[in-house]
């Protein structure tokens, strides 16, 4: 994989025929947020016709919409995407943003064996990198390798809690991994995730952190699966595995949720079934020299994504602007770093890219949230900026 930032490095690799869409920054004047169609390596504005990505979902023609409406050319998609570095940004030009909106930003936990045993790694370790190692081979030893076998919720995993309880092992990860009721929760908040090229930030008072490379399901206000992409959401494993309680904090800072490069839509060269095949591959590039390649494949989630998408959405819990919905990671590094033992860890400087063929790739460089610029467009501002480009018009949805 190429950490590079021209239009056949970032795409699909069948781009050609892929339903593209996306959000970019226009510079203006005015300036303001556009959502946009890749067409014939170009981007197109389709803002007039759908102010917000959120909008765009909600109709029933958004792939008509995205492949043929009368649309302004914004732009050389090359030249974008290059302008969209975090280094190499000229204000004066558009540049990517996260491909979503108005749609909260929820995420799938636990839902691959790998990742359910690196936080009972994490639960046990109390944050301490230094006992990891240990604790993974206590964990392989006790389950038996059955934690990859067992469907979430059936007699199998009946039996084994009560083998785990009676040895005293049982957790509250072990409940999401294998118990009936996913876990799902809140990731970012609306308007607040980066996108490719943008620096993803780490909280500088982590010491045992990393990427989770995803894919990401977007959804309407019906809970509908309209469109797939990529994300990173960047995990603080000493903060959670102090505490369950703080997930908050290790899951939601300043920048710490990348989605991109573009939405594909679901249409007939992409079906919703695809993305029970795809094949996550993740690299990370350091100053130091440090490099480490992972693959997560789909294959082996232990909750199907339309399980997950009904868990989210549905009679109890509603999303009238659509959600967005990371379905979990099975990486989670243990490949030592800084010291034998000691495990993964980010340092700032960090190259992270996440790519599927059919989804193209997600690149972002890591830095510490405080040194990020910080978080001040937010859906108050968004709402602003349309009326005042003329783009708010017709009454609200019922």
């Amino acid at each position: 994989m190429a950490f590079g930032f021209d239009d056949l490095s970032t795409l699909p690799a069948d781009a050609a025929q892929a339903v593209l869409v996306g959000r970019v920054w226009l510079p203006g004047p005015p300036a303001g947020p556009a959502v946009v169609a890749v067409r014939d390596g170009a981007l197109f504005d389709l803002t007039p016709s759908a102010p917000t990505m959120s909008d765009l979902l909600e109709r029933e023609d958004a792939v008509a919409l995205a492949r043929e409406a009368p649309a302004t050319r914004i732009g050389d998609l090359d030249t974008v995407i290059a302008n969209s570095r975090w280094d190499r940004r000229d204000p004066s030009r558009p540049r990517l943003l996260a491909p979503i909106d108005l749609q909260a930003i929820k995420a799938a936990g636990v839902t691959f064996a790998r990742s359910l045993v690196e936080r009972l790694v994490e639960e046990r370790a109390k944050g301490d990198p230094a006992r990891a190692a240990e604790i993974r081979a206590q964990l392989e030893q006790l389950a038996g390798g059955e934690l990859a076998r067992i469907r979430p919720g059936s007699p199998e995993a009946e039996r084994l809690k009560a083998h785990l309880l009676a040895e005293g092992a049982w957790s509250q990860y072990l409940e999401v991994g294998i118990g009936p009721d996913a876990e799902i929760f809140t990731k970012a908040q609306p308007m607040s995730a980066v996108g490719h090229g943008a620096a993803v930030g780490i909280h500088p008072r982590s010491a045992w952190n990393n990427p989770e490379p995803e894919l990401v399901l977007v959804a309407d206000s019906r809970g509908r699966a309209r469109a797939a992409t990529l994300g990173n959401d960047v995990n603080l494993r000493d903060f959670e595995g102090r505490s369950a309680l703080l997930l908050g904090r290790a899951k939601d800072n300043n920048a710490s949720c990348a989605i991109g490069p573009f939405l594909r839509l679901f249409d007939e060269t992409f079906a919703f079934a695809a993305v029970r095949a795809l094949e996550i591959r993740l690299e990370v590039s350091g100053e130091d020299g440090f490099r480490l390649s992972a693959t997560s494949s789909m294959r082996e989630i232990s909750r199907d994504p339309a399980d997950l998408l009904a868990q989210t959405a549905g009679a109890t819990h509603q999303y009238p602007d659509g959600f967005a919905l990371f379905c979990g990671t099975m990486f989670a590094p243990a490949q030592d770093r800084d010291a034998p033992g000691q495990g993964f860890t980010h340092h700032p400087g960090d190259l992270v890219a996440i790519a599927a063929p059919e989804l193209g790739c997600l690149v972002n460089r890591v830095d510490y949230c405080d040194r990020i610029p910080p978080w001040r467009f937010g859906c108050r501002a968004l709402m602003h900026n349309l009326a005042a480009r003329g783009l708010l018009t017709g009454s609200a949805p019922a």
